[in-house]
């Protein structure tokens, strides 16, 4: 597809210091721009997170790479004919999706060419990859450090609107639906970029990064834990959609910020055919159940009434 990438995010929190020492103890290298802002690495994708300050947490803006300009002009069309207002650039094209108002920025960037991490050897029946040594994982020292941004998942107040918009507009692919309540859809070659979420309010729900295993979402949350068991939210399990492993945790802003790993990867989109998920599939295959909170976030009824409103 001429999209490739979800490469980049900016937020807005209200605690911009603390929110900064959370994602690097999460295990993303962070850099204080000359403004005063917090700039975030992945191992592979290069800066794709920045914080900045808001009155109230949400997603602030989402860059989309595309492979050249023709594929900066259809998305610029496609737009125009929803009747959506841009601001074209020589090699970009900036929106703003109408129902949340996150600014969505489609820009001409290279593909991100991830070197390939040696498999995970597991033994199974009558399959013996590892012999005469111990696990990998039990061995491994160190900070997890995610691979990449993997997807964003946004509340919505107009699901339709929002789909559409991502999907008929900037030109990403449904992959799955929760019934009546949401559309994972992608821009790259993994299974979800973006999740739209029915909400009673328009809010950034989770980001997601990537790790390479199984064990380094274990990892990684049990380190993020030891000292802060109150950042917990929903882990360890596996999703329906998407298939991959996960573990939640929670962001001194309120955001909650996802290890997974093993996510569905969609090559060929006349062989892949969307589902609509009914009741516990929409959210996980196995695992704990999600707790109330992660379905809505504390700070909901406090959006809600408006005691806080982004700027």
């Amino acid at each position: 597809m001429a999209l490739h990438q979800l490469s980049h995010l900016v937020i807005g929190v209200p605690n911009v210091e603390e929110t900064a020492e959370y994602y690097i103890e999460f295990g993303l290298t962070g850099v204080r721009t000359e403004a005063g802002e917090w700039g975030f690495h992945t191992l592979d994708g290069g800066e794709q997170l920045r914080l900045v300050h808001s009155p109230v947490r949400r997603l602030v803006e989402m860059t989309v790479a595309a492979d050249d300009r023709d594929d900066v002009g259809r998305v610029t069309r496609r737009l125009g004919g929803l009747g959506v207002e841009v601001t074209k650039g020589v090699n970009r094209v900036v929106a703003v999706e109408p129902v949340t108002g996150a600014r969505v920025v489609v820009a001409v960037e290279p593909r991100l060419d991830q070197l390939a991490v040696r498999p995970t050897p597991y033994n199974g029946p009558g399959r013996l990859e590892r012999i005469n040594v111990r696990a990998p994982g039990i061995e491994r020292v160190g900070q997890v450090r995610p691979r990449k941004l993997g997807h964003v998942v946004l509340g919505t107040t107009d699901v339709a609107t929002t789909e559409r918009f991502f999907l008929d507009g900037i030109g990403f692919r449904l992959s799955d639906r929760i019934a009546g309540a949401g559309a994972f859809m992608r821009c790259s070659t993994d299974h979800h970029n973006v999740l739209a979420l029915a909400a009673p309010v328009s809010f950034l729900h989770h980001t997601s990064w990537q790790v390479d295993d199984v064990d380094e979402v274990g990892r990684g949350a049990m380190a993020m834990l030891e000292d802060h068991p109150e950042r917990h939210v929903w882990g360890l399990g596996r999703h329906h959609a998407g298939s991959n492993f996960f573990w939640y945790l929670k962001d001194p802003a309120g955001n909650f910020s996802e290890y997974y790993s093993d996510m569905d990867c969609v090559l060929d989109d006349q062989i892949w055919t969307p589902q609509t998920l009914e009741g516990a599939k929409g959210l996980f295959s196995w695992g704990p159940p999600p707790p109330p909170s992660f379905l809505h976030p504390e700070d909901l009824a406090a959006m809600m009434t408006g005691a806080h409103a982004p700027s």
